[in-house]
């Protein structure tokens, strides 16, 4: 695997060292270090912007045609050779084979979808009262500042950089400092190599106190944000000063509703892919199952069953369908919100265990609806399941929630659940499926505290990652009464 970016950041000249000193990548699965890279601070940040900032002038005024060739020829690259990215994936965000080739995959997909994004219209012929020329067209914003998290850290970053790129616009990225490398480094040496001018895309891995900063750079008139909602709510108020554009993707306390005419065990298979998919970190993941209660035994047990037989651990092994926890921090958090669950009523079917980093599948039924293993975002592999009587009942639980970014709904009957996703506040529903599923060519976001300012994917890039520009022409200059 590539080691060019041993010790330094992407900026202004390729992988230069960093002012910030350097900081080592370490494995969640062993804690052994991977790699060791450099950190940005404030100077490389304010270096980086004006380099941008420059270069987007360019950028913006060559043929569409350039930018979708280099966006291509970045997709070609990665479908020839996924361990470019997949090798530092598994050691480096825990992923498991199976989820980094997907998500390489996903990566391939935003490159091809974005160079196609480059030649479409990015504007509409307008009526006039007048007889004169009016148009509306998109324009790049100029600099996009990126800020993106670890669990699906290559996607998560890509899915701004390529489209903003598309656009004409030049783009600062601050990857989450566990996933550095595949979460910004490694892209940076594919867009590269298919040819990417220098001074467009800025990488600069560092702390909290850099992503502070790149929220409220002056320069940096769009921001787009992956994250949780509790960072996504501070970001949106530092921000609101400087009259930024915001795109801000949070989190989500996602439901499976499970219909009384669903096959229990699809429903059970469905649901155990969503709830524990990636040790369960992802916005997506299915945090809440809503089954029939004369069907809540059946349904519990065979997750749990799904659950027990599910093999953890390093990621390195392809026989582990699932890896570690992120840190530390994380994992005492999840223990907690199952420990505080339990003591609320709930019980262990499965799991609720783990050895190191590697916490065990959880299944918990008898769950209270206030429990916080139930009523907030556990980013980790537990599934809550409860009974409903009545599929008002259910969807007024699912409803109840503050967040509202993914809903599954199983049936055997889709034209019903068709009809009932009218009722529900979500910005994804998926009928017969679960609740993580995402591709370039849909429109992807959340709403309620699950996000705000956009939608990533197709042509709702246009309104992210562009601002909207009027323009009248007339023959000649009119004349007015003074």
């Amino acid at each position: 695997m590539s080691t060019t970016w041993e010790d330094k950041i992407y900026s202004t000249g390729g992988f230069v060292p960093g002012s910030g000193g350097t900081s080592v990548i370490a494995a969640p699965a062993t804690g052994a270090a991977i790699a060791t890279v450099g950190q940005a601070d404030r100077s490389d940040l304010d270096a980086a912007v004006e380099a941008a900032t420059h270069a987007q002038a360019v950028w913006a005024a060559r043929p569409y045609t350039e930018r979708a060739a280099v966006l291509s020829k970045a997709a070609e690259l990665l479908a020839a050779d996924l361990a470019r990215l997949t090798g530092w994936l598994v050691p480096e965000s825990g992923s498991g084979q199976g989820k980094a080739s997907f998500e390489a995959g996903l990566v391939a997909s935003e490159l091809r979808e974005s160079a196609g994004l480059a030649a479409q219209p990015y504007g509409q012929l307008l009526r006039s009262h007048k007889p004169r020329l009016s148009v509306g067209r998109h324009v790049p914003v100029g600099v996009v500042g990126v800020i993106s998290p670890f669990n699906f850290p290559a996607i998560l970053s890509m899915r701004s950089v390529a489209p903003a790129l598309a656009l004409g616009n030049a783009v600062v990225l601050k990857p989450d400092p566990r996933t550095s490398i595949s979460g910004g480094l490694a892209l940076a040496e594919l867009l590269a190599e298919a040819g990417l001018p220098d001074g467009l895309l800025h990488v600069l891995p560092a702390g909290a106190d850099v992503g502070a900063a790149l929220v409220t750079h002056p320069d940096v008139p769009c921001l787009s944000f992956t994250g949780s909602t509790a960072a996504g709510r501070k970001i949106g108020e530092a921000a609101a000063p400087l009259l930024k554009k915001v795109h801000l993707e949070l989190g989500g306390n996602n439901a499976m509703l499970v219909l009384p005419d669903a096959d229990i065990e699809a429903a059970a298979s469905a649901g155990a892919w969503g709830s524990f998919l990636h040790q369960g970190q992802i916005c997506m993941t299915t945090g809440r199952h809503l089954v029939p209660r004369e069907k809540l035994d059946e349904y519990a047990a065979l997750l749990a069953e799904k659950a027990e037989n599910l093999p953890v651990g390093d990621p390195t092994d392809p026989a582990n369908a699932l890896g570690p926890i992120i840190d530390q921090d994380q994992l005492d958090r999840i223990r907690d919100l199952v420990r505080r669950t339990v003591d609320a009523g709930a019980t262990v079917l499965a799991g609720g265990t783990h050895e190191g980093p590697f916490y065990r599948p959880t299944v918990l039924t008898d769950v209270p609806l206030d429990a916080p293993a139930f009523a907030e975002e556990v980013f980790g592999p537990v599934a809550p399941v409860i009974g409903y009587d009545t599929v008002e009942e259910a969807v007024d639980i699912i409803n109840s929630s503050e967040y509202g970014l993914s809903v599954s709904i199983l049936t055997a009957d889709p034209f019903r659940a068709f009809t009932l996703a009218d009722r529900i506040k979500s910005g994804a529903i998926h009928i017969n499926d679960q609740t993580v599923d995402d591709e370039a060519t849909a429109p992807f976001g959340g709403t309620k505290a699950s996000g705000s300012g956009g939608h990533f994917g197709t042509s709702v890039n246009l309104e992210t990652f562009c601002d909207l520009q009027w323009i009248t022409v007339q023959s000649d200059v009119e004349r007015y009464p003074f």
